[in-house]
C-alpha cells in the first residue's frame, strides 16, 4: 500500500490521527477550514512528540522526521492524490455528507474514504458518494497516540477489499482493530459506553449514589480503568449526549435515551474537563 494520507479536520482526533500516521512513515496532509485551527492542531502534535521524546519513548530525530512528513492546508483539493482519506470533523451528518460528496469528485478511484465517526451509520455517509463500496468507518479513540483501539465499521455496501485495506492502514499506524459487521448506530464501543453513561447518569440524577461511588463501583467491581461519569467528563458530556441521542433516534431503544439532567448540564455549559465542571469539578 502506498503511504499518502489526507486527514480532514485538525481537532483533537484529526491531529492525533495525523500524528501517529506521520510517526509510522505516512506522508500526511492535514486539512481544516482555518489557519488558526491548523496551527492549534500542529502545536498539539509538536507538544505530544516533545512529551514522548522527554520520556524516552521517541528519538528527537524521529519526532523531527515525523513533523516534516506533515503538511497543512485549507484546500480540500489537497486530498486528491491521497491513498487514504480520514474525515474527523464534527459529528453532524450534514457536514460529513457534504465533505464526502466533494471528496468523491476529486480522489482516485481506488482511494479509501474513511470516517472517524463514533455514532453515525457509515451507510448514511457513504450514500453521499458514487463509491459506497470504498467508504468505511475507522473509529479511533482519544487520545489517539495513547489508545490502541481502532473500530472498523462496514457500511451496507463496503467491500471486503476496502475493509482489508482499512485494517492494513490502521495496523500500520500501530492500532489493534475490531470489526463491526452490521452498520448499527453507535457501532460496538459507543453503544456500550453510551448505555453505561446513560444508566450511570440516571442513577446519579435520582440520588441512588454519588458520581464518585458509581465510578468506584465500575472501577473496583468490573475492573474498568475509569468510571463512566469520569469518562463522560473526559470525553465531553455534550459529545456523549449527542452520541446517545443519535443512537436513540436510530434504534428507538429506551436505554439510550439520555436523562434530563444530562441535557440541563449541557445547556448550562457543564460539559466536563474542557469547561471546568461536569459530573465533577475540574
Amino acid at each position: 500500500m502506498a503511504k499518502k494520507l489526507a486527514v480532514i479536520g485538525a481537532g483533537l482526533m484529526g491531529s492525533g490521527i495525523a500524528q501517529v500516521s506521520a510517526q509510522a512513515g505516512w506522508d500526511v496532509v492535514l486539512r481544516d477550514v482555518t489557519g488558526e485551527a491548523l496551527t492549534r492542531g500542529t502545536d498539539g502534535i509538536k507538544r505530544s512528540y516533545e512529551k514522548f521524546v522527554s520520556k524516552g519513548k521517541l528519538e528527537a530525530e524521529q519526532a523531527e522526521a515525523a513533523l516534516e512528513r506533515i503538511t497543512t492546508t485549507t484546500d480540500l483539493d489537497a486530498a486528491a492524490d491521497a491513498d487514504v482519506v480520514v474525515e474527523a470533523v464534527f459529528e453532524k451528518i450534514e457536514v460529513k455528507r457534504e465533505i464526502f460528496g466533494r471528496l468523491d469528485t476529486m480522489v482516485k478511484d481506488e482511494t479509501i474514504l474513511a470516517s472517524n465517526t463514533s455514532a453515525i451509520p457509515i451507510t448514511k455517509i457513504a450514500a453521499a458518494t458514487t463509491r459506497p463500496e470504498r467508504v468505511v468507518g475507522t473509529h479511533f479513540f482519544s487520545p489517539v497516540p495513547m489508545m490502541a483501539l481502532c473500530e472498523l465499521v462496514r457500511g451496507h455496501r463496503t467491500s471486503d477489499e476496502t475493509l482489508a485495506d482499512a485494517r492494513q492502514f490502521a495496523e500500520s499506524v500501530g492500532k489493534t482493530c475490531i470489526v463491526v459487521n452490521r452498520d448499527v448506530a453507535g457501532f460496538v464501543t459507543t453503544r456500550l459506553i453510551s448505555a453505561l453513561v446513560v444508566e450511570a447518569a440516571k442513577l446519579h440524577e435520582s440520588g441512588v449514589a454519588t458520581a464518585e461511588d458509581i465510578d468506584t463501583a465500575c472501577k473496583l467491581g468490573f475492573g474498568h480503568a475509569m468510571g463512566p461519569l469520569a469518562t463522560a467528563d473526559l470525553t465531553g458530556v455534550d459529545i456523549l449526549l449527542h452520541a446517545s441521542e443519535n443512537i436513540y433516534t436510530e434504534s428507538q431503544d429506551p436505554k439510550f435515551a439520555p436523562p434530563e439532567s444530562m441535557r440541563r448540564m449541557v445547556d448550562a455549559g457543564d460539559i466536563g474537563r474542557k469547561s471546568g465542571r461536569g459530573f465533577y469539578e475540574h
